[in-house]
């Protein structure tokens, strides 16, 4: 009888995870693109990181290239192939930030495209390449508020193959935090599905200076 009751209960609960995320088995890319003088002022500068280094005069870098279902998304998916070695995930420091970041977003996000770690890490490349950055905000002199319409305005203007459902632009603690560009799994831009469309609702947010 309790096991009646329990199989009941659960199926009354909502339906909120994949039963089992199966590597290489996804809809289409999230490209997120991260501004780095807001992480730092929140979290890097803390941890004296080097990404925050004002000589690196570093603006965006890719947070991540995320695979998405047409309603959620897989994470942390067993695979294969083998993890990336250190000096393979170092090298993703130039477009990342920091070979750590790329190291943890193969663990999570990476192991689910179906691809080897080198197979992932230039898939970011390629997928970095195909939007490129506005120059208005390449090596920004000064800090900006803005509408965080007028950032995605800039990136559509950049990169014209892109559309409004296919770019979000999100905020934290009233700053730009990061730019998502949604992908095919061929890399090539599409609109994202409705669940990865949550824009930033505050009118302006702060753009820091790049330092």
């Amino acid at each position: 009888m309790r096991d009646l009751f329990r199989a009941a209960l659960i199926a009354l609960l909502p339906f909120t995870a994949h039963a089992e995320d199966v590597a290489g088995e996804f809809d289409y890319y999230v490209l997120a693109l991260s501004w780095s003088p807001t992480w730092c002022s929140l979290t890097g500068d803390g941890r004296d990181a080097a990404q925050c280094d004002p000589e690196r005069d570093t603006d965006f870098v890719v947070h991540g290239l995320w695979p998405q279902y047409e309603d959620g998304w897989p994470q942390d998916c067993r695979t294969r192939e083998r993890d990336p070695s250190r000096r393979e995930s170092a090298a993703m420091a130039d477009i990342m930030g920091s070979g750590g970041l790329a190291w943890y977003q193969w663990q999570k996000h990476g192991r689910c495209s179906g691809l080897s770690a080198h197979g992932y890490y230039d898939a970011i490349r390629e997928a970095a390449a195909r939007a490129p950055i506005p120059e208005v905000f390449d090596d920004l002199a000064r800090d900006i508020t803005l509408p965080p319409s007028v950032v995605e305005d800039a990136f559509i203007e950049a990169n014209p193959d892109l559309t409004r459902d296919g770019i979000t632009v999100t905020c934290r603690d009233e700053a730009l935090q990061e730019v998502r560009i949604c992908l095919t799994r061929d890399l090539e831009p599409r609109d994202c599905a409705p669940d990865a469309r949550e824009d930033c609702s505050m009118p302006k947010i702060l753009m820091e200076q790049v330092r």
